[in-house]
């Protein structure tokens, strides 16, 4: 399975009507949907799917038609993420209507067509399951951390200050977590 972690774009044009379509990482699927709807008031639809895991590990799917004949446009779009065997994205595809009808294998074809397009500008990375940690640390040992985390692939997701030390909200793979922790040794403290 692959991932994105940004937005990827492209368009095309049939038959005079312009697909838009927006290739992304899930998490920022509702902030661009909002976003997308404001931006492109004249556009009649705003075709969408997605696929993600949930914390059992099973596939979640979704598509939209906003509006368009039912199973043209959310299916042929989910159908995309499905055969790129795509996991944790979404595409949203704009459409701004052309004065002619396209028929429901036309729509297929055209939101499909609009979806590749976005796929073809992706740089894809391989998909890795993501572990979040609370660790702690003294004072004197901050840089240590903060050092070792980017040596070895952690994202620090938060830092907090307290009186005895920091505590890291860390996230990364469970290989690189553990490496981290092995070489950090007594300096932290799982919490």
């Amino acid at each position: 399975m692959v991932c994105v972690n940004e937005i990827f774009t492209d368009s095309i044009e049939i038959k005079g009507s312009k697909f838009i379509s927006f290739l992304m990482p899930i998490g920022l699927y509702d902030r661009q949907m909002r976003w997308l709807r404001e931006e492109h008031l004249k556009a009649v639809h705003h075709v969408s799917a997605y696929r993600s895991l949930n914390e059992y590990d099973q596939i979640v799917e979704y598509s939209g038609d906003d509006g368009e004949p039912k199973g043209t446009s959310g299916k042929p779009t989910l159908s995309v993420l499905q055969g790129h065997e795509l996991i944790n994205a979404a595409i949203i595809t704009v459409r701004y209507f052309g004065g002619t009808k396209l028929g429901p294998g036309g729509l297929v074809r055209a939101y499909a067509q609009a979806a590749n397009a976005a796929y073809a500008q992706a740089v894809l990375l391989p998909y890795e399951k993501l572990f979040v940690h609370r660790i702690e640390c003294d004072y004197s040992t901050i840089s240590m951390v903060e050092y070792e985390s980017i040596q070895q692939g952690i994202r620090i997701v938060s830092k907090e200050f307290g009186e005895r030390g920091a505590v890291f909200e860390i996230e990364g793979t469970a290989e690189n977590l553990e490496t981290f922790s092995n070489l950090l040794g007594r300096t932290i403290r799982r919490v």
